[in-house]
């Protein structure tokens, strides 16, 4: 594949379009700005004939969840999307399926949550549930949220985790950009059709317990086995972005534009850009990553990190790329309320006695606020002054 094979494609759309070529057996969701316009397509292309499989719609988010738990504890392929409050609305199940093993891939169109409301993007629903048990990805443009995606359910299906890919809504949901979308038979070639293992699903012939009732002396044991398998999969996560790349070419190394004239480094789990020895780098997940690359390529000194994978939180990979700065600035689309933000507190955690960087949390965008170059460069400013704590930019 090659640029000619590009599209210019609404967010959701792609994502839709790549979902009808993955081929789940199941889909259910309900609709939430701003991830209608996904699961709007998914249902027409049923209407129309063009896709096989089962469409149920559900009254909230909570059943589309639980829709898509049963057929999943069942043996099927299956996919919802969703975004803050249904994503809230849907934590209960969330966990249970996580709890139960069961490999369901979900997108979260991220928004902000209420009170008040608001319909805008930040992370702050992703950040609420992300101690749930699933892998979580973040996605910059529209390109990484298809390869995102298609990765999601080989991960998924290999390590019987669940799976969410998250979008930042309508910087992405509703932009247009130019994408690849993989055909069917590409796709089953890195993807091929699930056969769930025996013990795995629900079957009549081979009973099995999903979600059994657990004493003192197992629970423990039982998440713990969850906690580890999470982290096992940051080696898995990195082993098919290769695989990955080297089947479906789609991503712009791939398709001969270079990802960055400096020291790149890219992988499943983090993307560096920026020089090789910088003095300041700035750390963010999600559409953000754009502008701030933009910055980087006007302000000697600074780099920056993309978080791809946020949970399992890959340190070790964090680690070999801010042990370069003199100064770290996280900025999150999100706030621990009574703390700082959920990166940079994972982020100084992981570090602490590791790195000599000042590390400082700074909370930009939420309910939708612009992110300009020019508050970007403000950060690259304040950060120089390591006064800790957390600021709010943007005011």
């Amino acid at each position: 594949m090659n640029n000619k094979n590009q599209q210019i494609l609404e967010g959701s759309r792609a994502i839709a379009l790549t979902i009808n070529n993955i081929g789940p057996a199941v889909i259910s969701a309900y609709p939430i700005t701003p991830q209608t316009h996904i699961v709007e397509d998914l249902a027409k292309f049923k209407a129309d004939g063009d896709a096989d499989y089962e469409y149920a719609r559900a009254e909230s988010e909570f059943a589309a969840a639980s829709i898509v738990e049963g057929a999943s504890a069942a043996g099927a392929r299956v996919y919802t999307a969703t975004s803050s409050q249904g994503l809230l609305l849907m934590a209960e199940v969330l966990f249970n399926i996580a709890g139960m093993r069961l490999p369901i891939v979900v997108t979260c169109a991220n928004r902000g949550v209420s009170a008040p409301i608001t319909i805008w993007n930040d992370q702050q629903d992703a950040m609420t549930i992300r101690d749930a048990g699933w892998i979580q990805m973040f996605a910059e443009n529209h390109q990484e949220a298809v390869d995102q995606h298609i990765m999601a359910y080989k991960i998924a299906e290999q390590t019987n985790l669940p799976v969410m890919v998250n979008i930042d809504g309508f910087v992405l949901t509703h932009s247009y950009e130019p994408v690849i979308i993989p055909t069917r038979a590409q796709i089953k070639k890195y993807l091929p059709d699930y056969k769930p293992k025996k013990g795995q699903y629900l079957d009549p012939a081979n009973p099995v317990t999903l979600g059994a009732f657990a004493r003192p002396q197992h629970y423990m044991e039982i998440r713990q086995d969850l906690h580890n398998d999470l982290m096992s999969s940051l080696n898995l996560i990195n082993k098919e972005y290769i695989k990955y790349r080297k089947t479906i070419k789609t991503m712009k190394s791939d398709i001969g534009c270079p990802m960055s004239d400096f020291g790149a480094e890219n992988n499943g789990l983090v993307e560096y850009y920026g020089p090789k020895k910088p003095k300041i780098i700035l750390v963010a997940m999600g559409s953000v990553i754009g502008t701030i690359k933009e910055v980087a390529d006007k302000t000697k000194g600074v780099g920056a990190l993309k978080i791809k994978t946020y949970r399992p939180f890959p340190e070790d990979a964090i680690f070999n790329i801010l042990k370069k700065a003199k100064y770290v600035a996280v900025l999150d689309k999100s706030i621990s309320l009574g703390h700082i933000g959920p990166l940079a507190s994972d982020i100084k955690s992981a570090m602490q006695g590791k790195i000599k960087a000042k590390i400082q949390s700074f909370i930009v965008g939420l309910g939708g606020r612009d992110i300009t170059k020019e508050m970007i460069g403000g950060i690259v400013r304040e950060v120089k002054k390591g006064d800790g704590g957390v600021k709010f930019i943007g005011k």
